[in-house]
């Protein structure tokens, strides 16, 4: 007999193929092939963070983690890539089952280039007329992210989020709830809520099979919740999307790079779309300063604020075994 949480992550598994409805936040140069193999390996989700990958290194990436997992595994591609469509291609080569279109609407045929071959299309929206509008012309799923995620955020929390989409499209649609999970009780309420599956990151960023930096972790299992801090718009007519990192001296040189990139505007020697791709290439240098190089005290330490409960280095196995165990049990419970 199937397990409450089985149960109510039936709909979730059948859309991703994969034993449990856990998806893993497509983090920029962390959710790499090491990382995605481990976290389907051991029955979630992994997504691979193309970022700002050219064609030929998410080509490269996909293939090596094919190599490290028979089990299925979506890409993340940023709308506002400029070789979107060549990604898409890349993507279509491999087969990949799932793509996730995250950072923006997504742009006219991007939706039906990926649908063409077969794969499903996971979207993010900040409102609900936008995500019935999504879902509406293609879109096969919906992920909500509250502000309390790492990396790139919204303005609403997502428990905020969960109570205004949940009841709106959780009986005719896949939606996946994310942003401040780190353990099972909360996943436990969002599936009851009518959530298919939940997406954690800060959770994994830590984890034994991360690439990330020694010091990155260390980083992590030190912060407290409201130590990882949204960044600061400098400019109004520079619609920057925040970031959530924990407070360093990259979070100032961010603020800095913005006065630079807003003076570039004003001089008229780059357009909108250019002066956020230059922002854009800013976060992908300091997040790698810090994931790869374990600078810790420059480099953009992403995180959400369920940092707090990231306290050790674990395999992703026990992590996602700790997280089924705890759904289960506040599930029995009730």
């Amino acid at each position: 007999m199937p397990t409450k949480t089985e149960t109510l992550m039936a709909r979730g598994k059948a859309f991703l193929g994969s034993e449990y409805a856990i998806l893993c936040g497509a983090m920029s140069w962390v959710s790499e092939r090491n990382l995605v193999a481990a976290i389907s390996n051991a029955g979630g989700f992994g997504v691979i963070a193309c970022g700002a990958m050219t064609p030929q290194l998410l080509d490269a990436e996909i293939a090596a983690t094919k190599a490290l997992t028979s089990k299925p595994f979506g890409v993340n591609l940023i709308t506002m890539h400029p070789n979107l469509f060549d990604l898409i291609e890349v993507c279509a080569r491999h087969g990949v089952t799932h793509v996730v279109l995250a950072g923006g609407i997504p742009p006219k045929g991007s939706v039906e280039a990926i649908k063409a071959f077969g794969a499903k299309v996971l979207v993010f929206a900040p409102t609900l007329a936008l995500a019935k509008k999504l879902l509406r012309s293609g879109a096969d799923a919906l992920v909500i992210e509250g502000s309390e995620a790492g990396g790139h955020i919204g303005p609403v929390s997502t428990s905020v989020l969960a109570q205004e989409f949940l009841p709106a499209l959780a009986e005719d649609y896949i939606v996946f709830v994310a942003g401040g999970i780190g353990r099972g009780e909360a996943i436990a309420s969002y599936l009851e809520m009518g959530a298919a599956g939940v997406q954690l990151g800060t959770r994994f960023a830590a984890a034994t099979e991360s690439i990330a930096h020694p010091d990155f972790k260390k980083a992590f299992f030190r912060a407290a919740a409201r130590e990882a801090v949204a960044s600061v718009q400098v400019d109004p007519r520079l619609p920057v999307i925040p970031v959530r990192a924990l407070k360093n001296k990259g979070t100032e040189e961010f603020t800095a790079k913005q006065r630079e990139v807003a003076a570039k505007l004003d001089a008229g020697e780059v357009d909108m779309h250019d002066a956020q791709l230059l922002i854009e290439r800013y976060w992908a240098g300091a997040l790698r300063r810090a994931v790869i190089e374990g600078d810790v005290e420059n480099g953009s330490l992403m995180a959400g604020q369920s940092v707090g409960m990231v306290t050790k280095e674990e395999p992703v196995a026990d992590i996602m075994a700790s997280l089924i165990a705890e759904c289960e049990a506040a599930l029995n419970k009730r």
